[in-house]
C-alpha cells in the first residue's frame, strides 16, 4: 500500500487517525491502535513475511533483554554476536541468496536452478533500525524494552517500516512512552504530508514517466535512442529518485509529527552539495550515520593510519552498494562513491575549499549524474550502451524529432522539477515570514500560506491520482 494511493489517503490513514484520536485515550490506547494499524499495513504487502517480521523483532527482543541482563564481559558480546549472525543472516538469505547463487552458476555451473525467493517489503529497513537498537542496549546507550509488543510497534510502525527513514529506538523510545498530540504538531505533520504527497504523486512520478519514455529497457532498445534523449532522459531520473525518496520521507516525518513522533530528517538539498562528502552528508542521512556509527566507527574508523581508513572507508561503501539491492551494478556504484571520497580526503579537498562555490557544485553534479547510470541499470551491457549512446557512438544522431518535442513540452515542467530540489522555496516562504512580522508584528501571510497551501497540494495529489495508474516508488525494492 502506497502512501500514494487513494485507499491509502482516504481509507486507510483516515480511519487511523479518527481511532487514535477519538478512541484511543491513554497512550497504551494509542500504541495498541497504531500496533494494529501496522501490522494490518505490512500485512496489506504480503501476509506470509509478517511471520519474519514477528520473528527477528523477537529475536532483537530476547538478545537485548539478554544482554541488559549480563554482567560486563565475553558472554554478552556473544550474545550480540550471535544476534547479529542471526539478523544479518536471515536478511542475507531473503536478498542476496539469488544473487550468490547466480555467480556461482555462472562460474561452476552449479546449482542447475536457482530459487526465486521473494524480497520481503522494507526487511533492509526494519533489520536495521532492530540492529542498532540491540547494539544500543550492548554499549549502554539505551535500556531495553521489556514488552515485546512495544519494541514491535518500533520495528513495524507504518509510517517508515516499508522504506525509512532508518528510526533508532534511542531517538524515538521517550516517545513510545510519553508523547502528546496538539494542534500545532498535527499543522506541522499535515503540511509536511501534503508537501511530499504532491513532491511524489505531481513531480516524481512525471519525472518517472519522462525518463521511462526517454530510456527504454534493453540494449537494443537503448542502441537505438539519440544522445540527447539518453543525456535527458538520465536528467529526469536524476530528479526522479531524489523526489521520490525524500517525497517519502517527507511524508513519513509528517505522519509521525500529527501524532507526536519526531523522526529526524533524511535529507537536506543534496543536490546543493559542493562535494561528494558534502553530497552523502545531506542524502539519505540515516542510512549514512547507521554504516558511520555501526561500521565505519567500530572498524576503527579514522584512527589507526590512513590504509585502515581507505580500507574501513571501502568496506562502507561496498556494503552500502549491497544494501541497495542484490546486483553489480549496485556495488560499483557504491565503489564509485568510494574512489571520489578518498580522492576528495587526500587530493581534492583543498582544491575544492579553495575553488569557487559554482566549480564546486558542477564537479559535484558531474559526479553524481553518472552515478544514477549505475543505480538504474542492472546489466553491463547497458551501462556500457547509455555510456557509448552518449557520445553518440551507437551510430545513431545526437537528436530525434521526439525527443525535440518532448523537451520542448516538458521545458516547463523540469525547471519546476529543478527549482523543487533546492531550498528556493524553503527561503522564500522564510522571507515572506520576515517581511510579514516586520510589516504587521505578526506574520500574517506566513500563516495564511501555512492554512492555504497544504489543502491546495493535497487537492492537487488528487487530482495526479484519480486515472492515474503510473505510480512506481523505486526504494519499495530495497
Amino acid at each position: 500500500m502506497l502512501f500514494s494511493s487513494l485507499i491509502f489517503l482516504f481509507v486507510f490513514f483516515t480511519l487511523n487517525l479518527i481511532v487514535y484520536v477519538c478512541f484511543a485515550k491513554t497512550i497504551r490506547q494509542k500504541n495498541m491502535v497504531m500496533l494494529g494499524f501496522s501490522l494490518f499495513f505490512y500485512m496489506w504487502g504480503g501476509p506470509r513475511f509478517l511471520i519474519l517480521l514477528l520473528a527477528m523483532t523477537a529475536i532483537s527482543w530476547i538478545s537485548a533483554l539478554l544482554v541488559d541482563a549480563m554482567p560486563y564481559g565475553g558472554s554478552r558480546k556473544a550474545v550480540l554476536v550471535v544476534c547479529c549472525g542471526l539478523m544479518l543472516g536471515l536478511l542475507g538469505v531473503f536478498k542476496y541468496t539469488g544473487f550468490f547463487l547466480s555467480n556461482l552458476q555462472a562460474l561452476t555451473g552449479f546449482p542447475k536452478t536457482i530459487p526465486n525467493i521473494v524480497l520481503p517489503l522494507g526487511i533492509s529497513f526494519y533489520t536495521f533500525q532492530l540492529l542498532s537498537y540491540v547494539v544500543d542496549v550492548y554499549r549502554g546507550e539505551v535500556e531495553a524494552q521489556r514488552r515485546y509488543w512495544l519494541l514491535l510497534l518500533y520495528a513495524s510502525m507504518f509510517h517508515q517500516c516499508i522504506a525509512g527513514p532508518i528510526i533508532r529506538y534511542r531517538d524515538i523510545s521517550r516517545q513510545i512512552r510519553f508523547r502528546t498530540m496538539d494542534l500545532s504538531s498535527l499543522s506541522r505533520g499535515i503540511g509536511r504530508f501534503a508537501a511530499g504527497l504532491a513532491k511524489k504523486t505531481v513531480l516524481a512520478n512525471s519525472c518517472a514517466y519522462v525518463a521511462d519514455t526517454l530510456i527504454p529497457g534493453g540494449v537494443e532498445a537503448i542502441g537505438e535512442a539519440p544522445a540527447a534523449a539518453l543525456w535527458l532522459g538520465i536528467l529526469f531520473y536524476m530528479l526522479q529518485i531524489y523526489l521520490d525518496f525524500s517525497a517519502y520521507s517527507d511524508m513519513a516525518i509528517g505522519m509521525g509529527q500529527m501524532i507526536g513522533f519526531t523522526y529526524k530528517e533524511n535529507f537536506d538539498y543534496p543536490y546543493t552539495a559542493v562535494s561528494v562528502t558534502d553530497f552523502w552528508r545531506r542524502w539519505h542521512i540515516s542510512l549514512g550515520s547507521f554504516f558511520r556509527d555501526y561500521v565505519y566507527i567500530p572498524l576503527g574508523g579514522n584512527r589507526r593510519g590512513k590504509g585502515r581508513q581507505v580500507f574501513n572507508m571501502f568496506i562502507v561503501w561496498f556494503l552500502t552498494g549491497m544494501w541497495h539491492g542484490a546486483s553489480w551494478n549496485f556495488i560499483l556504484w557504491g565503489l564509485y562513491f568510494f574512489v571520489f571520497l578518498v580522492l576528495e580526503k587526500y587530493v581534492l579537498g583543498d582544491v575544492l575549499d579553495r575553488a569557487p562555490k559554482f566549480f564546486s557544485h558542477i564537479y559535484l553534479i558531474a559526479v553524481i549524474y553518472f552515478s544514477w547510470i549505475l543505480f538504474r541499470f542492472e546489466s553491463l551491457k547497458e551501462i556500457l550502451a547509455v555510456l557509448k549512446g552518449m557520445i553518440c557512438l551507437n551510430g545513431n544522431a545526437l537528436s530525434d524529432f521526439r525527443t525535440g518535442v518532448l523537451f520542448q513540452n516538458e521545458l516547463f515542467f523540469l525547471i519546476i522539477a529543478i527549482i523543487a530540489v533546492t531550498p528556493l522555496m524553503k527561503n522564500l516562504g522564510e522571507i515572506i515570514r520576515r517581511v510579514s512580522m516586520k510589516r504587521f508584528e505578526v506574520p500574517y501571510v506566513y500563516y495564511a500560506c501555512q492554512v492555504l497551501i497544504p489543502p491546495i497540494l493535497l487537492l492537487m495529489s488528487v487530482m495526479a491520482l484519480v486515472g492515474d495508474s503510473y505510480n512506481p516508488f523505486i526504494y519499495f525494492r530495497f
